[in-house]
């Protein structure tokens, strides 16, 4: 009987020789590259100016002291987000819901800057009346504090649940990009998607029928806290390449440059004749022009900001207090109206009832409600049309981005070895 064949080892393979698979980092052009330093202005009673506990108040910008270069802000209601060069994240504020996501060593800690609780190195950073988001390097996004409805407290990722401490969304794809509305997250996927968290009482998630969206009807409050893809109704795919949020509302921009909407247009904030709630995503032909490319949106409470690729500015929506810039006495406006007197802008950001506008020189300019000194002019009066901000903090200075929160404003200008 023939002898059998010896059959061949395996070859070994020595642990060192087996290579872990490359991590492709995440990127997208609303990432911060430019290192700056902060300024803050506004109202600070709960620490969101970051200046300490004797500070309550600064009608003009006062520089906040912080241990590393800052490449992004990010306003909440009442709290201050910073990202650094680096990929930490120091925040300030109010903390009773755990939107600083660090531990609170000793009284008064939450008014000037702290490390947030995360190891992970971000790119990104968005925040609401009461939570913040991070997003990593990796794609993965982290959240602390917690969604509100009308009714109070609605929970982060678990129902009635606050998170004081950082922690991940588990969804399966990478996210590229973030943005925060008042009680809602938006995630722009790399494939193109958008996923939706929190409060739906709006329309804001794009994704929950009218029906449920109080507090998630007989499914519960896991149906909005649960990150979930929007459905966009048409022929084919719609791929998704950028997205921003509103207080109420959520804007997103498709491969082929058109912009639809969904949440609060009760101003026509949305760009929509009718002066309603969408709960589903629409194609906003306001916004549709062939020769123009939008850059950037920001929307307040009921009014919205635009930016096009000729670095033109435009806003709609409600007018009371001058929030729309244009000009004193100005009415609601369903359409894109363009705001004078600014030049070039690269950039352009809302609180309530506050508008703000960075040009490509570096100046930046605000309008709006006076009352709570956002506006950096020294006096309460509101603005109707856009007033250069200054101060001796400015001078001299390029702003690269604003951010602006429920009384607070931030701003973030190149440091001089930057420029």
């Amino acid at each position: 009987m023939p002898a059998k064949k010896a059959s061949k080892r395996p070859s070994e393979t020595k642990p060192e020789d087996v290579k872990a698979p490359k991590k492709v980092k995440v990127s997208h052009s609303s990432h911060g590259k430019v290192k700056g330093s902060v300024l803050v202005l506004g109202q600070g009673d709960v620490g969101q100016l970051g200046l300490g506990e004797d500070i309550m108040e600064r009608k003009r910008p006062a520089l906040v002291t912080l241990p590393e270069g800052i490449v992004q802000v990010a306003a909440g209601g009442m709290h201050t987000v910073c990202l650094s060069d680096t990929g930490n994240i120091y925040t300030f504020g109010c903390n009773d819901e755990g939107a600083l996501g660090r531990e609170m060593v000793e009284d008064g800690s939450e008014t000037v800057p702290g490390k947030m609780s995360l190891d992970e190195r971000a790119v990104q950073v968005s925040a609401g009346d009461s939570h913040t988001a991070v997003l990593t390097e990796d794609g993965e996004v982290y959240v602390c504090g917690s969604f509100r409805d009308n009714s109070g407290v609605i929970g982060l990722l678990e129902p009635m649940k606050k998170v004081a401490l950082p922690v991940k969304i588990p969804l399966n794809e990478k996210v590229t990009k973030i943005a925060s509305g008042n009680d809602h997250l938006v995630m722009l996927t790399a494939s193109g998607d958008l996923y939706t968290s929190g409060c739906g009482e709006q329309g804001q998630l794009g994704r929950v029928p009218e029906q449920f969206t109080n507090r998630g009807g007989r499914k519960g409050l896991l149906r909005l806290l649960t990150p979930q893809i929007v459905k966009i109704h048409s022929r084919g795919k719609v791929h998704f390449t950028d997205a921003f949020c509103g207080a109420y509302m959520t804007f997103a921009v498709s491969k082929e440059g058109y912009v639809y909407g969904f949440g609060l247009s009760n101003y026509h904030q949305l760009g929509t004749k009718q002066m309603t709630t969408f709960f589903v995503p629409v194609k906003l032909t306001c916004f549709k022009n062939s020769t123009i490319k939008w850059t950037s949106f920001a929307g307040g409470q009921h009014h919205t900001v635009c930016l096009d690729s000729d670095g033109k500015v435009y806003s709609l929506g409600r007018a009371e207090y001058g929030r729309l810039g244009l000009g004193q006495g100005a009415e609601e406006k369903s359409m894109p109206t363009k705001v004078e007197g600014l030049g070039e802008a690269h950039a352009v950001a809302c609180g309530a009832s506050v508008s703000y506008a960075v040009t490509k020189q570096g100046a930046v300019y605000a309008w709006g409600m006076g009352t709570n000194l956002q506006l950096g002019t020294g006096e309460e009066d509101d603005e109707w049309s856009p007033v250069k901000m200054t101060g001796k903090q400015l001078d001299n200075c390029v702003v690269l981005m604003v951010a602006s929160g429920g009384q607070h404003t931030v701003l973030l200008v190149k440091d001089e070895q930057e420029r």
